[in-house]
Formats: C-alpha cells, sequence, structure tokens
C-alpha cells in the first residue's frame, strides 16, 4: 500500500512465502487507545495472525500489539481478538470464497490511512513445499538477471 495519505506500519512477510494471495481486502479495526498510539510507534506483529468470519462477523486472532509504556492501567492483552470492520455485503462475499477447500483470510499489512488505522486481509491459497521452492527460483533468477544487466551498463 502506498499513496497520498498512507503509512505503512507492517507488512506480513511471511504471508507471501506461505500463500498464494489472490485478492485483497481493505478493512477496519477496532482498537483501544493505548493500542493506536502503540502502532503509530511500530509496536505490530502480524507473523502468525489470521482472520476467521463468526456469526456474521470478522475478527482477527493472533495479531501481537505490544502495550503502550505509558498505558498504565488501560494496556490491553497484546494477544486479544480483534474485531474488523467491513460492509455486511464484503463480508457474505468473503464468507463464500473463504468457504472453498485451502482458502483462509490472512492479514498482509497494518497501515494509516488518513489518521485511521486499516488492515489488509488477503484470500490466500496455502502454498506446498514444490510451490515454495519455484517461487525461491523465480526470486533468484530475476536477481541475476538483475545482476548481469548492471554489469553490461557499468561495462557500457
Amino acid at each position: 500500500m502506498a499513496g497520498p495519505g498512507i503509512k505503512t506500519v507492517a507488512t506480513n512477510k511471511k504471508a507471501y512465502h506461505d500463500y498464494f494471495i489472490e485478492q485483497k481486502y481493505e478493512a477496519g479495526i477496532s482498537l483501544s487507545g493505548t493500542e493506536v498510539k502503540s502502532i503509530r510507534g511500530g509496536k505490530v506483529n502480524l507473523r502468525d495472525c489470521f482472520a476467521r468470519i463468526q456469526n456474521g462477523e470478522i475478527f482477527v486472532f493472533g495479531m501481537h500489539i505490544s502495550p503502550y509504556e505509558q498505558g498504565n492501567i488501560y494496556n490491553r492483552d497484546p494477544l486479544r481478538t480483534r474485531k474488523l470492520l467491513m460492509h455486511k455485503r464484503e463480508i457474505t462475499r468473503l464468507l463464500g470464497l473463504v468457504s472453498r477447500d485451502g482458502y483462509a483470510l490472512i492479514p498482509t499489512s497494518v497501515y494509516f490511512k488518513n489518521g485511521k488505522v486499516k488492515i489488509e486481509l488477503g484470500l490466500a491459497k496455502g502454498k506446498k513445499n514444490y510451490d515454495k521452492r519455484e517461487s525461491s527460483k523465480e526470486r533468484d533468477a530475476a536477481r541475476e538477471i538483475d545482476k548481469h544487466m548492471k554489469r553490461q551498463q557499468r561495462m557500457q
């Protein structure tokens, strides 16, 4: 995510390694004040989190937001379940997509958009080990091509 009024705070690089991200969705997130201050400081971890639809609402599990240092008694549990804010029709569409075999909702990034905390959800399908090896081979090949192109430009 990039653009005017958008400041990315955290990305989930492991999600791109473990899953094929087919579509991306933007959602708001329900937070307390100290959690927002902690996110502004970059103290958020998306590594092992996932989203699930329950009773027509979306919740994110396993998202770690470190306690705010000046928060005192107002700090919440760092790993608590947080509600995501989306339109009802988007949630029902996602429910239909996720109910297919092998699909999940994985948070890919947390960012500020016009002063509000947003979370980007990816509709993800799990990769097998041979898919991970293939994507790493493609990445290495692209690096080699770039390296040779730079070398050719220097020689000219």
